[in-house]
């Protein structure tokens, strides 16, 4: 009897080493959907924002070869992103309506479904920490505002001024977004009003996301954005919304979406095509692609997600001029881009 324990021990860590040397891995980012038309992009800009988008792959790449974890690696992507002024979180977020940055994050776990958000922040230097922190640290899913500041400094967060938040291009660009809204105002449209959106919308929305698949077989996917520029009355999107713009199951996927909050939301968009591959039996491009081609536009928005699926697939979907997004496999296959 002894002898059949240590038998089936040896096995049971054999097999557990098996898993953490052999398993595949791959991770995906995005940067926003909605992106700036490639007539207005400048070949030193376009070189600034893949560099970007690279740093964030090889943060979280790092992690992931070294046998780390789903989660510890949506995590660094996210907070290099955070951390680069170019994308519409953390640093780089855009201004409300008041000219104030808050922003918003959430994480979330395949292997357990456990989550975590935060929403309307104002001096958290990476939101993604504190959604991190919520789901570990706490009982709850999602906290906002002042409670979530002090949470989050309560529990490590790295905390800064409000001031830090502040890019002049940010700036400019929130000027000319109440510019236009003002106008809006004088031809309201009676079903979006001032909610419709520019020719051009790079200034207006923005987020980042993250999702991978790690060796032992785990899924994750995390959001971050500064939300909405003009946005007002505390207003707060998809991305801190748990089965709207973010979403992760080891039974289906992991998904981070970005674009016009508010349809995200209302098509619970991430958690439907889980729902989609979980009941329907769909593939997970042919469930993202339903959504964000059919779905997505019949409503009137427009936008874009990553998603991998449990078996390495992974899709970047999205109806708008580009998506900034790249990706990284185990067998070191890699590309960033922007435009379709």
């Amino acid at each position: 009897m002894r002898k059949l324990f240590f038998i089936l021990f040896a096995f049971a860590f054999a097999t557990s080493l098996i898993a953490q040397t052999t398993g595949k891995y791959v991770l995906v980012i995005h940067g926003g959907a909605g992106t700036i038309l490639k007539s207005q992009m400048t070949p030193a800009k376009e070189k600034l924002y893949k560099q970007g988008l690279q740093n964030a792959l090889d943060a979280g790449n790092k992690i992931l070869k070294d046998g780390g974890t789903a989660l510890d690696a949506v995590e660094a992507a996210i907070k290099i992103l955070e951390d680069d002024s170019l994308f519409n979180a953390g640093k780089g977020a855009v201004f409300t309506n008041e000219g104030k940055n808050e922003l918003d994050a959430s994480i979330m776990d395949g292997k357990t479904l456990k989550a975590g958000a935060v929403a309307g922040v104002t001096n958290v230097k990476n939101p993604i920490t504190a959604a991190r922190a919520v789901m570990d640290k706490s009982e709850h899913v999602l906290m906002a505002g002042k409670g979530a500041e002090l949470f989050a400094a309560a529990n490590g967060c790295t905390i800064v001024e409000p001031s830090y938040f502040f890019t002049t291009q940010r700036w400019n660009d929130f000027l000319d977004a109440k510019k236009e809204d003002s106008l809006k105002a004088l031809h309201k449209d009676s079903t979006t009003g001032l909610l419709k959106q520019p020719s051009n919308h790079d200034y207006k929305y923005g987020t980042v996301g993250a999702v991978a698949l790690d060796t032992y077989g785990n899924l994750a996917a995390a959001t971050s954005t500064g939300g909405m520029t003009d946005k007002r009355y505390g207003r707060i999107g998809d991305s801190p919304i748990i089965g709207a713009g973010t979403y992760a199951d080891n039974n289906t996927c992991a998904i981070s979406c970005t674009g016009w909050g508010e349809f995200f939301i209302r098509l619970v968009m991430a958690k439907t095509i889980s729902d989609k591959m979980e009941f329907a039996h769909e593939s997970l491009k042919n469930a993202a692609d339903d959504m964000i081609m059919k779905k997505l536009p019949a409503l009137g928005g427009d936008g874009g997600l990553i998603a991998v699926d449990k078996e390495g697939n992974f899709t970047m979907s999205f109806d708008t001029d580009g998506m900034y997004r790249g990706y990284i496999k185990s067998n070191g296959e890699s590309k960033v881009e922007i435009y379709k």
